[in-house]
């Protein structure tokens, strides 16, 4: 049997002050609950060693959004399928400013939505967007409340 994979959580930016510590616990617990979920599609979490969560500026997230997706300007998350899971810190804190929401709390959401892609699950229809935010927001609050 395949050990599940390792989550590393690496700050990359210096614009938005961070804990690590809070976000590399709740990844942890996280992955251990989205692991458990069944899907439909292709898991490549499952297949994965490690995990990578890299927090990022939105000028490097610009770029990443630019030359993976063709759109101009940043997002809040972007995952590829080796693992690697980008978030904005900064988007992350407009984001949760604008919806009353804490940072740590923003955070979160963007490592789930990254995990829950890797696990197979997609957000290009309203259906499946839909779906997906709703799984999203319960692995975020069952982790949350596992580790605070």
């Amino acid at each position: 049997m395949k050990c599940p994979p390792k989550l590393f959580v690496r700050n990359l930016q210096r614009t938005v002050r961070l804990n690590l510590l809070d976000l590399q616990t709740f990844g942890d617990e996280a992955l251990r609950l989205c692991l458990k979920l069944r899907t439909t599609k292709r898991s490549e979490l499952a297949k994965l060693s490690e995990v990578s969560v890299l927090l990022i500026s939105n000028r490097r997230m610009s770029a990443l959004h630019k030359k993976f997706l063709h759109q101009s300007g940043p997002t809040d998350v972007l995952t590829f399928e080796h693992g690697e899971i980008f978030v904005s810190a900064e988007t992350a804190r407009e984001n949760a400013l604008r919806f009353g929401s804490s940072l740590a709390d923003e955070l979160r959401l963007y490592v789930v939505h990254g995990l829950l892609h890797l696990h197979g699950f997609d957000d290009r229809t309203k259906v499946d967007a839909r779906k997906m935010e709703l799984i999203q927001r319960r692995i975020a609050a069952k982790a949350s409340e596992r580790i605070d």
